[in-house]
């Protein structure tokens, strides 16, 4: 349809199975008005921090256009902070986008690629100095369930993407979408962004316990 937009997701390896799934779920049920593709560096399956693998349907060499780009956290964002390629695609796609969004320690990646020097942003609580303490040009905020500044969303730890992608939703095809999307999957939607209940955590997560948890140590 002439009116579709596009919003593609972008994968890397250790990416967070619901930074990723808990916004397209959300995103899934606006319509045919938007389309879902996948983006990595390169095609083909991309295995998250939990085991499963998603597929990537593009290449960051071949990706379409896209009107919305959301990046998802996990342990694998402090390499793809590092990895050029990541940091050229996000950024060419991001600048213009008309809703960039990152859950989670994404943020840290759109810190590495210079989106959010001079903007207020957040991230997860239980890392959050690991992820923000080599990007000083941003204003992390700590208490903050997610924070939009202009067409940039950034959200806390996994479940808040969640939250973060209805109030994208609302802004872009309305309050009523994103409510009846929010009964329909029977999601409780903390609609308030301000209202973070984790950050009494903040900085009080164990990345070598995270890791062994998951295997990678």
């Amino acid at each position: 349809m002439a009116d579709q937009k596009i919003l593609g997701a972008i994968l890397f390896e250790d990416f967070e199975l619901l930074d990723l799934y808990g916004p397209l779920e959300m995103f899934g049920n606006i319509g045919p008005e938007l389309k879902i593709i996948t983006i990595a560096q390169a095609t083909g399956p991309v295995k998250s921090a939990q085991g499963p693998s998603t597929v990537a349907e593009y290449s960051f060499a071949d990706a379409p256009n896209v009107d919305m780009v959301l990046i998802p956290g996990g342990f694998g964002t402090f390499a793809e902070a590092e990895n050029p390629a990541m940091l050229e695609f996000v950024k060419k796609s991001g600048q213009k986008s008309e809703a960039l969004m990152s859950v989670c320690s994404g943020s840290g990646v759109l810190a590495h690629a210079g989106l959010l020097d001079g903007r207020k942003a957040t991230s997860n609580k239980l890392f959050f100095n690991a992820i923000t303490e080599h990007a000083s040009n941003v204003e992390w905020l700590e208490d903050a369930r997610w924070v939009e500044d202009g067409h940039i969303f950034t959200s806390s730890g996994v479940s808040a993407g969640t939250d973060m992608s209805l109030a994208v939703i609302a802004k872009h095809y309305g309050q009523e979408k994103a409510e009846k999307i929010a009964v329909m999957t029977e999601y409780e939607w903390q609609s308030d962004s301000t209202a973070d209940g984790f950050t009494q955590y903040l900085n009080q997560g164990d990345l070598s316990e995270y890791l062994e948890l998951l295997g990678k140590t």
